[in-house]
């Protein structure tokens, strides 16, 4: 009997040329599975299973793990602010380790003697893959054959057609990552320092040009409503945010960033809910956390996403930073008001009950309630202290 490999698959270049290549070169009987991680719909749902069917797999899996991506990962990602080097909402990086690892529970469960996917040896998600794989079931083999012929997208292109499958190729020119964090996209634009990815590359296109109004609500750091719209999970509220914003064009941007095996890359992406999300919490933790909260929070977040990103999502310290960031949204709690415009938007301002500038307690600039100017003539001079003593001690200007 042939051996039964599990392919994780997205229905794009790489993944078909996988599902033919172990099935019709290296004799496997493939079984392919697709992770939702808040990118496909039903339609997709239905439209992959075809694609899968069309190239001869086994069998086929749609796994909906939007839910787990969101509680297991991005929830902390909301709490902590997290974007790689001030720009990357951290979209491929973040779903990848759940793919994974509902990738490999599948595999357990069919006996698979080998799992495979579509990573390249250039970037970081062959490292998210296969640590994953090595931890969860180091007895399974890993196959990746786009890493291990060092494949180009014309070669994979041109195999598929000697194998008679047709697919969008001119589409295929573009990799397309889409979830519920954001969209990544990787042409030959992003192989250069130089050049940008041209605006019909991205999958959603500016349709709307008028300025629009959003409010956002979150109790205890998550998502609850959307303008004045409850919803049974933050996933569905993430979802509707997106669906508001992204005609805008809102969040496009590349990153620059190094690599963990050790090169710079570039990735463009689109992520309007998470760009928006992102920045309205961390406006909202302004007035709502101390000073200290936030320095720590900051740091620790910083780590958080850049172990992540790093395939390290398995280490425990991981758990140990989620449970600092949950214990510190217990009072970030309010509305954001916002505008969307082209491109761009901006937050108005926030109500919430336990905004720290509260005028009971003076207004900045204008007169405080809770001390007199004289207290702060000593306190200035105590605070200056230590500066005092060092320049003259030193005799520094």
């Amino acid at each position: 009997m042939s051996k039964k490999v599990v392919l994780a698959f997205s229905g794009g270049l790489d993944t078909s040329y996988c599902a033919k290549y172990l099935s019709e070169t290296l004799g496997y009987e493939v079984h392919a599975v697709t992770i939702n991680t808040g990118g496909f719909d039903k339609n997709d749902e239905v439209l992959l299973k075809e694609k899968a069917e069309k190239l001869g797999v086994a069998s086929y899996r749609f796994i909906d793990a939007s839910e787990k991506y969101y509680n297991d990962c991005v929830k902390y990602l909301i709490f902590g602010n997290v974007l790689k080097n001030n720009t990357y909402p951290l979209s491929v990086s973040a779903e990848r380790t759940i793919q994974a690892q509902t990738i490999a529970e599948a595999a357990l469960e069919i006996a698979a003697d080998a799992i495979a996917h579509g990573s390249t040896g250039a970037g970081n998600d062959q490292v998210r893959f296969d640590l994953i794989f090595n931890v969860m079931c180091p007895k399974i083999e890993i196959i990746t054959p786009i890493r291990d012929l060092s494949l180009s997208r014309e070669d994979e292109i041109q195999f598929l057609k000697d194998h008679n499958y047709e697919m969008d190729f001119d589409k295929a020119k573009y990799s397309i990552n889409k979830g519920l964090w954001g969209t990544s996209v990787g042409g030959k634009e992003t192989l250069t320092s130089r050049f940008s990815l041209p605006e019909d590359a991205f999958p959603s296109q500016v349709e709307k040009t008028e300025p629009s109004s959003l409010e956002i609500e979150f109790k205890n750091g998550e998502l609850i409503s959307v303008n004045g719209e409850t919803f049974s999970h933050p996933v569905f509220a993430i979802q509707k945010i997106e669906e508001l914003a992204s005609p805008y064009g809102i969040g496009r941007d590349i990153h620059v960033g190094d690599t963990i095996v050790g090169i710079k890359g570039r990735v463009g992406f689109e992520a309007a809910a998470a760009s928006i999300i992102i920045k309205a919490h961390h406006l909202l933790e302004k007035h709502t956390l101390s000073k200290y909260q936030q320095t720590i929070k900051s740091q620790l977040s910083d780590w958080y996403g850049n172990w992540l990103h790093e395939a390290l999502f398995l280490d425990p310290v991981m758990r140990n930073i989620e449970s600092f960031l949950q214990d510190s949204q217990k009072i970030v709690n309010g509305k954001i008001f916002i505008t969307l415009h082209p491109y761009r938007f901006v937050l108005n301002g926030i109500e919430s009950e336990n905004d720290l500038m509260s005028s009971k307690f003076g207004s900045y600039g204008e007169e405080n309630l809770a001390w007199s100017g004289d207290d702060v003539k000593g306190f200035t001079k105590i605070l200056s202290n230590s500066l005092n003593i060092y320049h003259q001690v030193n005799k520094l200007n």
